[in-house]
């Protein structure tokens, strides 16, 4: 891509504050060049390193990863087993550079499920880089947008039964506010790699009035050029948030 043109992406305040992705496609990247499963979780860590540093070059404020669903746990244990493994790996490799490079690591989802090894690093990880402040890096570990809903609302129900909440109502405000996201800005733009055209539990909440990419690109191919054609798409689109286009044009609301 010209640089010039690479500028223009970066100095745009047109591009998504919060890019939301699906990473699908590492097994059947690899079943494809007759390897193993475990080489295409590898190759879709490499493909994370090149889109980490594309967001933080480009001044997106946000990128969320869904690492792991709460649906995964289905697939057979030793595929669940490696992924458990190949996270830890990451982590332990990953979370310095992360820190020297002021990104700001978090994580959504039932950590409970994890190992208590696996949980301390996460837990690490956040501590060492909370205060950075060039990009923050959500990865969804145990994630799924019905979970995400509940949890919120057994919170709310709690502080209210302990009188923390007193006479109040329970609004998309009060929901927010105890979503694993909350803090954070709701995605503008949603990708899915690997063909498959749907959201899958993810964030379902927050994807109210996300823009929705889907590209048959298998995640370990899905390159910085990929991000560009996706955020492309997602400039050439009119978000009307229930107003209508002629509102918008004229700039007679805040979006």
């Amino acid at each position: 891509m010209p640089a010039e043109e690479s500028n223009n992406l970066e100095s745009d305040n047109n591009n998504p504050r919060h890019i939301a992705i699906i990473m699908d496609g590492n097994g059947r990247w690899a079943q494809k060049r007759f390897m193993p499963r475990a080489v295409g979780h590898q190759a879709g860590v490499k493909a994370v390193r090149k889109i980490v540093e594309y967001c933080a070059k480009h001044k997106v404020e946000v990128l969320t990863l869904f690492a792991f669903s709460s649906e995964n746990w289905r697939r057979p244990e030793t595929e669940v087993s490696l992924l458990m493994a190949l996270f830890m790996a990451t982590l332990q490799r990953e979370i310095t550079k992360l820190d020297r490079n002021n990104i700001r690591l978090r994580f959504i989802g039932d950590r409970s499920a994890f190992s208590d090894k696996l949980q301390q690093k996460m837990i690490e990880g956040e501590a060492q880089t909370q205060n950075n402040t060039d990009l923050t890096l959500v990865v969804a570990a145990n994630y799924g947008g019905h979970w995400d809903m509940c949890q919120a609302v057994q919170k709310v129900v709690k502080k209210m039964a302990t009188g923390e909440l007193e006479n109040q109502v329970i609004s998309e405000q009060l929901i927010n506010q105890h979503l694993s996201t909350a803090g954070l800005p709701d995605p503008d733009l949603f990708i899915r790699t690997g063909g498959e055209q749907r959201v899958s539990n993810f964030m379902l909440w927050q994807l109210a009035y996300t823009e929705l990419y889907f590209t048959t690109t298998l995640w370990p191919d899905f390159d910085q050029n990929s991000l560009e054609d996706a955020i492309k798409s997602f400039k050439s689109r009119q978000r009307r948030f229930g107003h209508t286009s002629e509102q918008v044009l004229n700039k007679s609301v805040n979006l």
